[in-house]
């Protein structure tokens, strides 16, 4: 018997991260000062791209990533359903057009037949981007879609917001990790409280085009700069510009301090998380009733989720928090969202996702979650499918 919740997701706060925030505020910075450089240089090594741009939260990351191609009222987007409305957001704030596409009914991520069924049925350069999202920690096949935006002419930015730390194979059989933007133009990353890294709110964007690069860190700062390289003239050392219309999308000295702190044990994170999984995955592979989370070889699935389907879900859930087990489903489909059928979005649209909605349910996945209380979870869930 567990007496005390168990959410679905926790951040994990250990004393070596508390020192770090604290010797920042016995510091000279709290914002824009050199914890933030580090840890951008950090990032960007671990997932080995040239460039990561550090900002304020996962939204303004995708904000900016839009922003850093040029999206204009009436671009076409691509995007999937079955993620936070902020994938399309950060595009529609410019104006974008939002067009979804259905998911694959084993990984819940877009479907890429699907999609290159929606690019043939217009004429070429006709979608700006592709935003896939590495749903519950899954990748996306990168090295597909840059094929398809090869031939169809549009720019690929990864919402990899649950993914730090996986990594696929590519056809050379080389491992590639999400965010090293081999295949990508852009990746984004959320550093949100059950994220693997928490930094309270935070995000990043990793690239490997410098153009690219230097116009999401422009547009992070209200479009001001200081470069030298960049400015038309100079009046002193106080002098800055205004360059382009920006916002205010940074991220702290204390973010930064906790986030490179987080980052030193991100593959603990991914390892025990797998672990976790794995602990699921045998629990439950004599019950018919549990469909549990497909992975391919050659995989690392970097499990920011753990996402059952189950059919009573509603029941589930409901009997489940009377056992201080707090699940969680995700997500309720964008296209669904009164926002969005505006546009003529509308049930029906995209089955796989509908579906898939039915009947997910997000199990408690997180690197403190302890024998004990993962014990406690799955006697629950089977109690319940036993009935």
């Amino acid at each position: 018997m567990i007496d005390h919740p168990i959410p679905y997701g926790h951040q994990h706060i250990t004393d070596e991260d508390i020192r770090a925030v604290v010797e920042v505020l016995k510091s000279d910075y709290m914002t824009q000062g050199p914890k933030i450089g580090e840890f951008e240089k950090k990032f960007a090594r671990y997932v080995g791209a040239s460039y990561a741009c550090m900002v304020s939260n996962g939204t303004a990351a995708l904000h900016l990533c839009a922003m850093a191609l040029d999206i204009k009222p009436g671009d076409k987007v691509i995007t999937t359903p079955i993620t936070f409305v902020a994938s399309a957001n950060g595009f529609r704030y410019l104006g974008a057009e939002i067009v979804f596409c259905d998911i694959d009914p084993k990984t819940y991520l877009m479907d890429l037949d699907k999609l290159e069924t929606i690019l043939k049925s217009e004429p070429k350069g006709s979608f700006k981007a592709v935003v896939p999202v590495d749903f519950a920690g899954y990748p996306i096949d990168e090295e597909r879609l840059r094929e398809l935006a090869v031939e169809y002419g549009f720019a690929i930015v990864i919402d990899a917001c649950h993914a730090p730390g996986a990594t696929f194979t590519d056809k050379k059989g080389r491992i590639q990790k999400v965010g090293a933007c081999k295949y990508a133009d852009l990746t984004c990353f959320s550093f949100h409280p059950v994220k693997h890294i928490a930094t309270g709110e935070g995000g990043a964007v990793t690239t490997n085009n410098p153009k690219l690069f230097q116009r999401v860190s422009l547009y992070r700062t209200h479009g001001v700069t200081k470069d030298p390289n960049l400015l038309t003239r100079i009046d002193g050392g106080w002098y800055y510009e205004m360059q382009e219309l920006g916002y205010n999308y940074r991220i702290t000295e204390m973010q930064a301090a906790l986030g490179i702190s987080q980052l030193d044990r991100l593959d603990w994170s991914i390892s025990r998380r797998n672990g976790i999984a794995r602990r699921y995955d045998e629990a439950f592979a004599s019950t018919k009733s549990i469909l549990t989370p497909y992975r391919a070889d050659g995989i690392t699935h970097a499990f920011h989720l753990y996402i059952i389907q189950v059919e009573r879900r509603k029941e589930l859930y409901d009997f489940l928090r009377t056992n201080n087990i707090f699940a969680q489903v995700l997500y309720i489909p964008a296209h669904t969202m009164p926002y969005y059928r505006q546009f003529g979005w509308k049930e029906g649209d995209m089955p796989v996702a509908e579906e898939y909605y039915r009947h997910c349910l997000a199990l408690p996945m997180f690197p403190s979650l302890t024998d004990e209380e993962q014990d406690w979870v799955i006697e629950k869930v089977l109690e319940f499918t036993s009935r």
